[in-house]
């Protein structure tokens, strides 16, 4: 049973120990291809290149334009070499870098923007790209790739690890179970990076192998119950983030990311709280729904820039969803089963429901304030 209450702390550890990364890091490579020319543009987020660069001169937390300019060789010094365009027999050649500094704004803060072009003997049929940005800092980062062709008849889209090494494609129409597989893989890395996702849905599962009476938490004898319970909050959350990602992503509403970040903090806090003080008992489920509808925005930030309403881009935006949910339903099944054999014991009730929750309400409040000032508070979390 010690193992048992071991790996609940463990699993808790996971979900808080990537505490900054509300999102994943990402960068947009799009590379258009016209006849024997090959256009790119590459949009960095500016919080990835200042870790990396310490860009913020005067230590401020806060960049300033001029900060960047002044450091805008250095920057295409350090992303250029860690990208690598081959089209084999097409022989391309590149072009200096475009030296003029710009930012782009993104749905989680500023981005640079980087522009190049490669000169080709002939049209490419398929691209090498070799992409190796931050593989030494950074596990999480990816570069999501959009390609535009005269000869697709859809733009392309791949999602590219640093640790794969170069990945080949070939310029003809993507089929939507290609676009399907690669985005179900990448909504599945989603959901388990993205800790104040998983806190949410943890802060919800501690409390479903309890039931309250006077006042307490005691353990709950019925597992046909406790399966509902998960049941209905699962659901729910999945059923309202799976709304609102997909009317993001269509453009048919677009909050403002700070708004959307910060009120997914507050979810989080809530969530904990009322393991504490307990406001919402069986009716939970209404609670995940409203704040799942939150989530699906978060979800959909990430994913905006890809243009998934394209198709078949839009099998790309089901395979995210379903990554999502393959993610989710991993973590429930991880979880439920342990939390079935410890909720007798007192130190599940101690230490997993109240000091757990207690620890998760207090970084999602320090998220929440981080996000609603739009400003790091330099905490060592």
């Amino acid at each position: 049973m010690k193992w048992s209450i071991a790996w609940l702390a463990a699993l808790l550890f996971v979900c808080i120990a990537p505490a900054r990364a509300h999102k994943p890091s990402d960068a947009y490579l799009s590379l258009q291809v016209e006849g024997g020319r090959i256009e790119a543009r590459w949009d960095i987020a500016l919080r990835d290149l200042d870790r990396e660069l310490a860009l913020d001169a005067d230590g401020d937390h806060a960049l300033r334009w001029g900060e960047v300019r002044r450091r805008w060789r250095q920057i295409e010094d350090a992303a250029w070499p860690m990208l690598e365009i081959d089209a084999g027999t097409a022989q391309c050649e590149a072009a200096p870098a475009a030296a003029s500094p710009s930012l782009d704004d993104h749905s989680d803060g500023a981005y640079v923007v980087l522009r190049r072009s490669w000169t080709c003997r002939a049209p490419p049929r398929a691209l090498q790209v070799g992409y190796r940005l931050f593989a030494g800092s950074d596990p999480t980062h990816r570069g999501i790739l959009r390609i535009e062709s005269a000869a697709l008849s859809a733009p392309l889209a791949a999602v590219l690890d640093p640790a794969d090494g170069p990945r080949r494609l070939v310029l003809d129409s993507p089929t939507p179970l290609r676009a399907l597989g690669a985005f179900t893989a990448e909504g599945v890395r989603h959901i388990w990076q993205g800790a104040d996702h998983l806190l949410f849905l943890l802060s919800l599962l501690l409390p479903a192998v309890l039931v309250r009476r006077d006042g307490r938490w005691t353990a709950a004898r019925e597992g046909r119950a406790v399966l509902l319970d998960v049941l209905r909050v699962v659901t729910a959350f999945t059923v309202a983030h799976s709304i609102t990602l997909a009317l993001a992503v269509l453009g048919v509403v677009n909050p403002p990311a700070r708004w959307v970040e910060s009120l997914i903090a507050a979810s989080v806090v809530l969530a904990a709280l009322n393991n504490l003080r307990p406001l919402v008992g069986e009716g939970r489920w209404v609670l995940t729904f409203a704040f799942g509808l939150v989530h699906g925005f978060g979800f959909a930030g990430a994913l905006r820039d890809l243009g998934l309403q394209d198709a078949p881009l839009g099998w790309s935006l089901a395979g995210f969803n379903l990554g999502v949910e393959l993610g989710q339903l991993a973590v429930v099944a991880a979880f439920v089963p342990l939390a079935w054999g410890l909720r007798m014991r007192r130190a599940y009730r101690v230490l997993g429901l109240q000091a757990g929750s207690l620890a998760v309400a207090g970084l999602a409040a320090l998220w929440f304030v981080e996000r609603a000032l739009d400003r790091p508070l330099g905490l060592p979390l």
